[in-house]
């Protein structure tokens, strides 16, 4: 089965509240949160305020993206809060390496996020010291974007790098039950889903459609 994360990026900003406390209830496997800081990428969105308020009302392990500039500044910020897992984009920085002995040191997973425009040579040298893998299969900014459709291809090929590697690979963007049964197929662990989910007439049963896969 795969894993679930509900991308919050397209959930209802005036009900956070409860959208967390839907996730909560149908036990998804992660809450992704995606972090933005109009400079990385042309959005701004969730902060550690907003990460440190919700994180009362789940259990459920919060997977933050960090779509920032220079993620070692706050890193530390978005731990405090409550991140269990935090990626981040190796063009952002400087000493990705560092970074991610930062973040596991804190306790928490580490995880490298690849742009569509990246190939997976480019971490090569950092697979034995990841938890996981973000292939963006969108570009990164804004939800309900169409799938790019050579990210099948790209889990297919970080699969065959990792070589039994325990690096959990999870794909964010344009993900649905179609999309989805591929990645999956390639390789893909979890799965991250904003406005299949939130958009969906019965988002319980976009979820359970994905976990199925």
């Amino acid at each position: 089965m795969a894993l679930v994360a509900p991308s919050i990026l397209s959930a209802d900003f005036s009900a956070l509240g409860e959208a967390i406390d839907f996730l909560d209830k149908e036990a998804v496997d992660y809450i992704h949160i995606d972090v933005m800081d109009g400079l990385y990428v042309p959005n701004l969105t969730f902060g550690p305020p907003v990460i440190r308020s919700i994180r009362s009302r789940t259990e459920i392990p919060f997977d933050v993206h960090l779509m920032i500039d220079r993620p070692e500044h706050s890193v530390d910020q978005y731990i405090a809060a409550g991140a269990d897992r935090i990626t981040f984009h190796t063009d952002a920085t400087i000493h990705s390496h560092r970074l991610v002995y930062a973040i596991k040191e804190a306790g928490v997973r580490a995880g490298i996020s690849l742009n569509p425009g990246q190939s997976p040579e480019s971490i090569r040298y950092l697979l034995d010291d990841l938890d996981l893998i973000l292939v963006m299969s969108v570009n990164p900014g804004f939800g309900g974007q169409k799938f790019i459709e050579s990210s099948v291809e790209k889990v297919r090929e970080i699969r065959k790098m990792l070589r039994g590697r325990d690096v959990e690979i999870m794909v964010d963007g344009g993900v649905n039950e179609h999309t989805g049964k591929r990645l999956v197929e390639a390789g893909a662990r979890s799965l991250v889903a904003g406005s299949y989910i939130f958009g969906h007439e019965d988002p319980s049963s976009a979820i359970r459609a994905l976990r199925s896969l």
